[in-house]
């Protein structure tokens, strides 16, 4: 499977993440649901590692990027996007945090001298115009998944953060995952190196760090899903990706989440997305048509 075709395959595990993680977020709280969400990840890929014997393939250089990587893509990162979902739900979150695509063009550009041909240039004009169309389909009802919380420029600067964040970690991991380093080891690393800063922070007796509410048996197994699907899945999937593709280019494909889900929320919420929706959706299986072709 070529690396677009694993950065599709995350995009599609975020977009369905992005649904199961809003009651278990509300309910615990951003940094509380992201602690328990870290841990569960931190737990299913080291054991796997471990029975692959992927940590013997880990070396002592490759430790400081991967926490780093995980520290700001993760623990700050995953954190704001989910304090970004709580204000104003998956969609307009999702169309925020698909600004990380740019992000890492940019930095992929400067950093590692990253080019595109012009027809992958044209493609990723289409997907990142479709992604902006289709987020914008229709006015939230009261109620709704969509109806933003406190104020709307904390939740935009929220959104942009975690983009930015998501973008950075990328960069950070880009070079060891050029060497031979196992991917589920190195995403391993990722998360617990945030799962720690999680439980300092908790530790600490930091009052945003508490749970808002208890966790009870359903909001853990939700919780558990999500962790599996988003971050064992997804995260690992894109690490494969920066293998062998840029990282703009991976970043690109991957912010598709957006388009994904709107079917995912047509049939969670009943409510059918309008022409403008499916305007952006078909502009931008047209340029991924021209990225992975």
């Amino acid at each position: 499977m070529g690396y677009e075709w694993l950065a599709l395959a995350a995009a599609l595990l975020w977009a369905i993440a992005s649904i199961l993680s809003v009651t278990p977020a509300r309910h615990l709280g951003t940094f509380s649901y992201s602690r328990w969400r870290m841990g569960c990840t931190s737990l299913m890929l080291g054991m796997f590692a471990w029975f692959t014997q992927g940590w013997a393939t880990v070396e002592s250089a490759h430790i400081i990027p991967m926490m780093l990587s995980g520290l700001i893509g993760i623990f700050i990162g995953d954190t704001a996007l989910f304090a970004c979902l709580n204000r104003m739900g998956p969609r307009q979150a999702g169309l925020l945090f698909s600004c990380h695509a740019v992000f890492s063009a940019i930095l992929g550009y400067f950093l590692f001298q990253e080019t595109m041909t012009s027809g992958e240039f044209l493609g990723s004009v289409l997907v990142f115009s479709g992604v902006v169309i289709a987020i914008f389909f229709r006015k939230a009802q009261p109620g709704t998944l969509e109806m933003i919380h406190g104020n709307v420029w904390v939740a935009v600067a929220l959104g942009l953060l975690a983009a930015l964040c998501q973008a950075l970690g990328g960069i950070l991991a880009k070079p060891v995952m050029q060497t031979a380093i196992d991917p589920i080891a190195a995403s391993a690393l990722r998360m617990i190196s945030a799962f720690i800063a999680h439980s300092v922070l908790l530790l600490s007796g930091a009052r945003i760090a508490k749970p808002a509410q208890a966790i009870n048996g359903k909001i853990f197994a939700t919780t558990l899903l999500n962790a599996f699907l988003a971050m064992a899945l997804g995260m690992t999937l894109i690490l494969y990706a920066l293998r062998e593709g840029n990282v703009g280019m991976v970043a690109l494909l991957s912010s598709t989440t957006p388009i994904m889900l709107l079917p995912i929320l047509w049939f969670y919420t009943k409510q059918r997305p309008n022409r403008f929706a499916w305007a952006g959706a078909i502009i931008a299986v047209l340029g991924t048509g021209m990225l992975v072709y």
